[in-house]
C-alpha cells in the first residue's frame, strides 16, 4: 500500500501517530536548523528505526525529497535523523531550480551544509556543459561542482579531462588541476593547471601549457587563449613552433583566423631548416603567407660551418618564393608603394598601430628597383656581363698575344683554360640552383644595413637574399671588406654563395677594390664590372672588364717596397695568393707605367672616385646588436 506523505520531516512522527493506536508515542525528532528542513514529497514505503543512539528513517521506492528549490529523486534513501545526512541509492537525480541537474547511482547528502557527494556514473550538467567522473561533489549553497578523483568536462565538441576540477555554475568558470588535457577538433591543450570559462570558451593560462593546433605548437606559461576564436595573448616568453621554425618573445599576440602573430620584446625567430635566426624587439608573422617582418633593431644570424654571418638593418622581412615565381626582388622604395595589378603578389600586414610598413610587394623581373638600379637587377643582361665578356675573350686568348705588366712574378701568355681558377669559374657559371622541393624564401634588409662575419663585413642601404639562388644583392652605396684586407664597392654588389660560403662576388657599375698596402698606400682595382672568385673563403682571382685600371705596390722577396705599377686596359685578370696580389694579366690595349718606389708621384696614386671607407666597417658582431 502506497503512503503519500507531504510534511515537514520533523512532523513525520505526528503523521505516523495518526495511523497508530492512540496510546503509541512516536519519538521526538531533533530540532532542525533554519534552511536545512527536508520535505518528503513521495515514497512507496517508509520505515523508522530507533535503537540506542540510532535514529534513522528509510524511504523505499520512488522517493522524492525537496529542500528549498532543489528536488531529489532516487530509488531509495536512508536519513540519519541525528546528523541530518541522507544516503540515497539508484537513479539519483538532483534538480536545483531547473538550472543544474546532477545524476548518479549513489548520493551522500548533508542537509545541514547542503553538500552532495555522488558516485557511480556521476555527472553534472547545466544544459550546455556536462561534468562526469567516478565521484562528484556539489555545494548547493555556493553552486560549485567539483571532482577530486579524476573527471571529464564536455562543452560542445570540446572535451577536457583532469585529476581535479571545480565548476562555478553561476559564473561558468572552471578551475582544473593536474594532468589537464583539453581536446577540440581544432587543437589540443595540455597543462597542470587551467582556468576555463565554459561560456566564453576562454582559457586563462596559469601554468606551463602546450597548445597543439596540428600545424603549429604553442608553449605558454601565462596569458589567455580564446579557444572559440583561436585568439591568444601570452606573456612571460611564450614560444610558437611549426615545421620550419620557432618564434619566441616577451609577449606574443596571435590570431588563428588571420594567421597573424605579433611578437613584442626580445623576439627570436629561428628557421630550423636553414639554420637562420632573426632577432628584434618587434615582429609580425603571417603564418598563412609564411612571412615575417622584424623591426626595432632587427638582427639576422645565418649559421655556417665555420663562420656565422650577422646582418642588422632598420627593417628585415622574409617571405616565400612561389614555385612559379621568377627570381624577382621586392621594391625597396619604402614598402608603402601601391602595387599595380600586374605585379606578382602583395603581402599585407595588419595592425598599422605598430607603425610598421603596411605593404611589401614583389616586382616583376625587368621592373625598376628604385628606378636607378634597373641594370643591376639579377636576371637582366648585366648579371652576365663579366662572364659573357670573359667567354668572348677565350678565342682571342688562344690566338693573340697577351701583354702582361710585371706586378709580381711575370705572367707569360697563358691559354684561357690553363689560367689558375678558370675551372672554378666555369663551375660557378652554372647559376641554376639544384632542384629542391623544399620551400624557397627570400630576405630583405632595408635601410642602414650592416653585415659582419669573420671573413666578410659590409654596409649598404638595402640587401636582398634568396635561398633559391643563394645570392646576396647589395644596393645603394654598398661596401664590403674581405679578409680584413680588401674593400669592395660598386653601385650594386652580388655575393654568390655555395654551401653557405662565399663563392663569387660580382660588382656592377663603378666597381672599385682597395687594399691597404701600408700607411697612406693603397692597392687599387677599378672597372665597370668586376667579378671575383673565392676558393676556400679566400679571394682567388678577379676579372675586371670595361675601363679597367689598377695601381699596385710591389715588394721584393724580403718584403721591402720596390715599385708602384699603374696600368689600364679593357680587361684585367688579377690573381691572388694568401690574400695579396700575386699576378696581373692585362688583356686588350694595355697601357702601364712602373714607378720606382722612392720616385712615385704621390698625387697620382689614387684612382678617380677613390674612397677609403674603413670607418663604416663593422668591427665586431656586437656593434650590430646595439
Amino acid at each position: 500500500m502506497h503512503q503519500y506523505i507531504k510534511s515537514v520531516f520533523f512532523l513525520t512522527g505526528i503523521c505516523l501517530a495518526a495511523i497508530l493506536p492512540a496510546r503509541a508515542q512516536f519519538p521526538a525528532q531533533p530540532a532542525q536548523k533554519p534552511g536545512t528542513v527536508i520535505e518528503i514529497i513521495k515514497a512507496d514505503t517508509l520505515q523508522t528505526i530507533e535503537r540506542d543512539s540510532i535514529n534513522v528513517t528509510k524511504f523505499i521506492g520512488n522517493a522524492i525529497f525537496k529542500q528549498g528549490t532543489t528536488l531529489f529523486n532516487c530509488d531509495s534513501a536512508v536519513k540519519n535523523n541525528n546528523t541530518n545526512i541522507i544516503d540515497a541509492y539508484g537513479n539519483i537525480h538532483i534538480n536545483q531550480a531547473d538550472s543544474v541537474h546532477i545524476y548518479g547511482n549513489y548520493l551522500n547528502y548533508d542537509a545541514s551544509t547542503r553538500i552532495a557527494i555522488l558516485k557511480e556514473n556521476a555527472r553534472l550538467t547545466d544544459g550546455k556543459v556536462t561534468i562526469s567522473g567516478p565521484e562528484l561533489q556539489y555545494d548547493m549553497n555556493a553552486k560549485i561542482g567539483s571532482y577530486l578523483k579524476g573527471g571529464k568536462l564536455v562543452n560542445g565538441a570540446s572535451v577536457l579531462t583532469s585529476d581535479e576540477g571545480y565548476y562555478y555554475t553561476e559564473t561558468k568558470e572552471m578551475h582544473f588541476q593536474r594532468n589537464v588535457v583539453l581536446v577540440d577538433p581544432e587543437y589540443t591543450l595540455s597543462t597542470d593547471a587551467l582556468l576555463y570559462n565554459t561560456e566564453t570558451k576562454i582559457a586563462n593560462i596559469i601554468a606551463p601549457t602546450t597548445i597543439n593546433e596540428g600545424n603549429r605548437i604553442m608553449y605558454v606559461t601565462s596569458g589567455y587563449y580564446d579557444t572559440d576564436k583561436g585568439y591568444g595573448n601570452f606573456g612571460n616568453r611564450p614560444t610558437i613552433e611549426d615545421s620550419t621554425g620557432t618564434l619566441t618573445a616577451d609577449n606574443i599576440e596571435m590570431d588563428k583566423i588571420t594567421g597573424l602573430a605579433y611578437a613584442n620584446g626580445n623576439m627570436v625567430y629561428r628557421d630550423t631548416v636553414r639554420k637562420m635566426s632573426l632577432l628584434a624587439n618587434h615582429g609580425t608573422v603571417n603564418q598563412k603567407e609564411r612571412t615575417i617582418l622584424a623591426t626595432q633593431k632587427p638582427l639576422l644570424i645565418m649559421e655556417k660551418n665555420k663562420d656565422t654571418l650577422y646582418m642588422a638593418a632598420d627593417t628585415l622581412f622574409s617571405g616565400v618564393i612561389g614555385h612559379n615565381d621568377s627570381l624577382s626582388i621586392p621594391s625597396v622604395e619604402g614598402f608603402k608603394r601601391t602595387p599595380p595589378k600586374e605585379e606578382i603578389r602583395a603581402v599585407k600586414t595588419a595592425r598599422p598601430r605598430y607603425d610598421i610598413p603596411t605593404t611589401i610587394s614583389l616586382i616583376n623581373k625587368g621592373d625598376s628597383l628604385a628606378h636607378q638600379q634597373k641594370d643591376s637587377i639579377p636576371g637582366t643582361v648585366m648579371m652576365f656581363l663579366a662572364d659573357s665578356a670573359l667567354a668572348r675573350t677565350k678565342n682571342k686568348l688562344d690566338t693573340a698575344l697577351v701583354k702582361t705588366v710585371k706586378m709580381a712574378p711575370v705572367a707569360a701568355v697563358i691559354p684561357h683554360d690553363s689560367l689558375p681558377g678558370m675551372k672554378h669559374h666555369a663551375d660557378s657559371m652554372a647559376l641554376t640552383a639544384p632542384k629542391d622541393t623544399s620551400e624557397q624564401r627570400y630576405i630583405l634588409a632595408y635601410h642602414h644595413v650592416r653585415m659582419f662575419s669573420d671573413s666578410l663585413q659590409g654596409v649598404a642601404d638595402s640587401v636582398y637574399y634568396s635561398t633559391k639562388d643563394s645570392i646576396f644583392r647589395f644596393f645603394h652605396d654598398p661596401v664590403l671588406w674581405s679578409n680584413n684586407t680588401s674593400q669592395l664597392s660598386a653601385d650594386t654588389i652580388l655575393l654568390f654563395t655555395k654551401n653557405q660560403a662565399a663563392d663569387k662576388i660580382q660588382m656592377n657599375k663603378n666597381g672599385f677594390i682597395i687594399n691597404e698596402a701600408g700607411p697612406g698606400m693603397y692597392n687599387q682595382i677599378k672597372g665597370n664590372a668586376i667579378t671575383g672568385y673565392v676558393v676556400g673563403e679566400t679571394l682567388d682571382w678577379m676579372h675586371v672588364e670595361g675601363n679597367a685600371e689598377t695601381i699596385n705596390y710591389i715588394k721584393d722577396s724580403e718584403g721591402a717596397y720596390m715599385s708602384v705599377n699603374k696600368a689600364q686596359c679593357a680587361i684585367i685578370n688579377i690573381f691572388f695568393k694568401k690574400g695579396e696580389v700575386d699576378k696581373v694579366v692585362l688583356i686588350k690595349d694595355p697601357e702601364g707605367t712602373v714607378y720606382p718606389f722612392t720616385q712615385r708621384p704621390l698625387d697620382q696614386l689614387k684612382l678617380e672616385n677613390f674612397h677609403w671607407d674603413v670607418k663604416r666597417k663593422p668591427k665586431t658582431k656586437y656593434e650590430l646588436m646595439q
